[in-house]
């Protein structure tokens, strides 16, 4: 298989490719991982019994998942990664800002998800685990560096082993003996449930600066409502399967969490070392993919400042130069992993989370998925350097955010006054919603603009 030479540029009607129904397996394998299953485990850990950690798994995932799959239309539609399509919205430098923190996410869950995929090849084989990060990461270098194509590719073969094994894996745990009363609905924590539907909801909002890249290789004429559905369904039965097994499994052994992924596989006997191997491809599975994501956001950090022409040897380089970063921090990250990885995930949510807002906004409703694919790759272009109703949108979400924060080293007075209840990514939705879509609007109607149809604005576009 060729290596890809496509990276942050339009991909042209004839190298498009592909169905919609390949987004199922794209998104259900990502999620069939011990990070998954680890957040869902936050439920218990926050408090709920499993009854109510089962229910705040579902609801958070609904609603998240609603948002994450929006951006997948955006792919064939406009054909260029997810992140850069920020420029639209922020300005080609403005776009800088989402594009940096995007950069920290991709690699904090790439440290954290190797990590935990390290520590259960570190138990099986008795290696030193700093050796098993290296050795994970390497392979993950490999695949990252061929690209969409046998990351597509991969993911469709994971899909039918992840779901035989875990099929076997969720028999097992739901014979678990668990406490009297862990399945009893009297038991309801209003705060602690709300804080729990925060972080699930997030974990599938989190997705979001990845999705269009794994859709951008579609047919331009793609059905919207297949691309939605077939990339809602896959994260949906994905994340839930996983996090109700991890409920499940903190509720039912004591001190899970401390290996998850071990503890995992010591379920199934004589048989582990099939779990332990599903496990590994798991994380690294979802590693591939945020190691590809953290390529395409640093390209698109730096080029409006290097117009970089992103050649085998270039790519090469900056997956190479990004993984060795991520691997760095997850040799660092050996200690505390799991308190560091909590304060980690609900960080990230309230700047995402305004984020995923905005751009759905305009692609939906302001826009109507129209734009100059070559303006975005333009400085000068009509989107501007920096789109000042946007940064006002973006920084006003997050101050309103902030009373409503809750995380280990800062709680706000609103989350305070409600018992600990995070309501923060609720306002994150919709104060940037509101705002730049009254602001915006009135800025499109008072400059008369019209967007520039799509087939005339990719004339110019040429190949990098």
């Amino acid at each position: 298989m060729k290596i890809e030479t496509r990276s942050i540029e339009y991909i042209p009607a004839n190298e498009r490719h592909g169905k919609p129904k390949g987004l199922f397996s794209v998104w259900f394998a990502a999620n069939m991982h011990i990070t998954t299953l680890v957040t869902g485990s936050l439920c218990v850990t926050f408090g709920l019994n499993l009854f109510w950690s089962v229910v705040a798994i579902i609801l958070g995932n609904l609603i998240g998942a609603i948002f994450m799959a929006s951006h997948s239309a955006q792919g064939p539609k406009l054909g260029i990664p997810q992140m850069i399509q920020s420029r639209a919205q922020f300005g080609v430098i403005g776009a800088v800002i989402p594009l940096i923190l995007v950069i920290f996410m991709y690699l904090g869950f790439f440290a954290s998800s190797g990590l935990l995929g390290a520590q259960v090849l570190s138990s099986a084989l008795d290696l030193n685990l700093t050796l098993s990060i290296i050795v994970l990461n390497i392979i993950t270098f490999i695949v990252t560096i061929i690209g969409h194509d046998l990351i597509h590719k991969m993911q469709k073969y994971l899909t039918w082993v992840f779901f035989l094994v875990f099929i076997a894996a969720t028999f097992i745990v739901f014979q678990l003996p668990v406490p009297p009363g862990s399945w009893s609905p009297a038991e309801f924590n209003l705060p602690v449930f709300m804080l729990s539907v925060s972080v699930v909801a997030t974990w599938q909002i989190s997705y979001a600066p990845y999705v269009a890249d794994y859709s951008r290789y579609l047919p331009i004429d793609t059905n919207y409502s297949k691309t939605y559905w077939y990339t809602y369904a896959g994260t949906v039965l994905g994340t839930v399967w996983m996090m109700v097994l991890g409920v499940l499994l903190t509720t039912a052994i004591p001190n899970f969490l401390s290996n998850a992924g071990t503890n995992l596989a010591n379920q199934f006997g004589s048989f582990s070392f099939l779990l332990i191997a599903v496990i590994i491809l798991g994380q690294f599975s979802i590693n591939v993919f945020n190691l590809y994501g953290a390529f395409m956001s640093t390209i698109s950090t730096v080029e409006p400042f290097s117009k970089i022409k992103v050649t085998p040897k270039v790519r090469m380089s900056f997956i190479l130069g990004i993984g060795t970063v991520g691997t760095f921090l997850a040799i660092l990250g050996q200690g505390n992993f799991l308190s560091n990885f909590v304060n980690f995930i609900l960080f990230i949510s309230y700047f995402l989370i305004p984020w995923t807002a905005i751009n759905l906004i305009d692609f939906y409703v302001l826009r109507h998925g129209e734009y100059s694919i070559k303006d975005i790759f333009d400085l000068n272009g009509k989107y501007g350097k920096v789109n000042k109703i946007t940064a006002i949108s973006f920084l006003v979400s997050i101050i309103a955010e902030v009373p409503f924060m809750n995380t280990s080293f800062y709680v706000g007075a609103g989350a305070k006054a409600m018992g600990g209840a995070d309501i923060a990514w609720i306002l994150g939705l919709v104060v940037p919603s509101a705002l730049y879509y009254v602001m915006m609007k009135r800025k499109l109607r008072d400059a008369d603009q019209v967007p520039i149809p799509y087939e005339e604005s990719k004339i110019s576009l040429v190949r990098k």
